[in-house]
């Protein structure tokens, strides 16, 4: 919490202004371009997908586990930007009758968020054209809307800032350096980054801006517990995903259900979602400065046990944990 309202940073509002304008792209022009999914190419890297954990995977099997993340990488992407336009159209209001600098970046922020959940879309129907019957993600992008809108609006940012930031970490960490990925799904997570690296800015100034609202030490503790609520909501589904997800790839490479290598991929894909979407984030330098500015450390100890039974899911690599957690932005 802070003890004074923050004034708002016009040059960095007028910066993704700037930004925006400069780099905006079209979906079929410049992202699809008539292409389609080649399946044999991987999808996530090893960085992002852990599969080269699962040593026992021929090449074809490894490729598929990165095919299937890759896939449901893109569905979680298009579920969380459905809550993430939602509440900037709700926090623009504080400027409505204000600075239309700030004003227009949000705005943008959220044209541009519609316009990747539509992208996310499109890319769902290309890879379900060509990859095996039996992919389920059956999470609605309005239930998990509701249920994150439902907190307070510092939760909320925070969340988002979390996502929009750990974006930046994984292309820039792992899928920008991968030589041997799907060249749509590379250009795909390149104009996502794109436009989310301005995102990104947005969120800190109105998570930063929001923080200045809190106005005693109990509406800070509340907005810590609807944070730390959120990220048990969110690993809540990366369980039920992590489990479809396996189920589907067992099935399909005939490995079974049962036994120590199933188990292994079950307990692998879980540990890999939960590195993409929880624990990356939560080691991005930018994030852990952020927090560590607007959280007491008696906050911060709770929302770090909160997290102690995920530390574990990380990357058996050094090197790929440790680019992560070192990306410069």
């Amino acid at each position: 919490m802070q003890t004074q309202a923050t004034p708002l940073d016009i040059p960095r509002y007028a910066k993704t202004i700037e930004v925006s304008k400069r780099i905006r792209w079209d979906i079929d022009r410049d992202v699809i371009r008539g292409r389609g999914f080649d399946l044999n190419h991987t999808f996530l890297p090893d960085g992002l997908s852990l599969a080269d954990e699962l040593t026992f995977l021929n090449p074809a099997e490894r490729r598929f586990l990165s095919q299937v993340q890759g896939r449901t990488y893109a569905n979680m992407f298009g579920l969380v930007e459905r809550f993430i336009s939602a509440k900037m159209l709700d926090v623009s209001r504080d400027h409505w009758l204000g600075d239309q600098t700030a004003l227009e970046a949000i705005v943008r922020l959220t044209d541009e968020e519609l316009k990747h959940q539509e992208l996310f879309r499109r890319i769902e129907l290309l890879v379900a054209a060509d990859m095996p019957a039996g992919y389920r993600f059956d999470v609605s992008a309005n239930d998990v809307a509701a249920f994150v809108l439902g907190k307070c609006t510092w939760a909320v940012l925070a969340l988002t800032c979390h996502i929009e930031l750990f974006s930046q970490a994984h292309y820039r960490a792992s899928i920008a350096a991968a030589e041997d990925l799907s060249p749509l799904f590379k250009d795909v997570f390149l104009f996502h980054w794109r436009e989310e690296s301005q995102h990104a800015i947005i969120d800190e100034l109105e998570w930063e801006r929001e923080d200045a609202k809190l106005a005693s030490d109990a509406q800070c503790d509340q907005a810590v517990d609807d944070l730390i609520a959120l990220v048990g909501g969110v690993d809540g589904i990366l369980q039920a995903q992590a489990k479809a997800d396996a189920d589907y790839f067992l099935h399909v490479t005939g490995m079974g259900q049962v036994g120590e290598r199933a188990d292994q991929v079950k307990a692998t894909m879980l540990r890999a979602y939960r590195w993409q979407y929880i624990v990356s984030g939560t080691l991005e330098p930018r994030f852990q400065a952020m927090l560590g500015r607007l959280v007491s450390a008696a906050q911060l100890a709770r929302i770090q046990s909160a997290l102690a039974p995920l530390s574990g899911a990380v990357p058996a690599r050094a090197e790929a944990l440790h680019a992560m957690s070192a990306t410069v932005h």
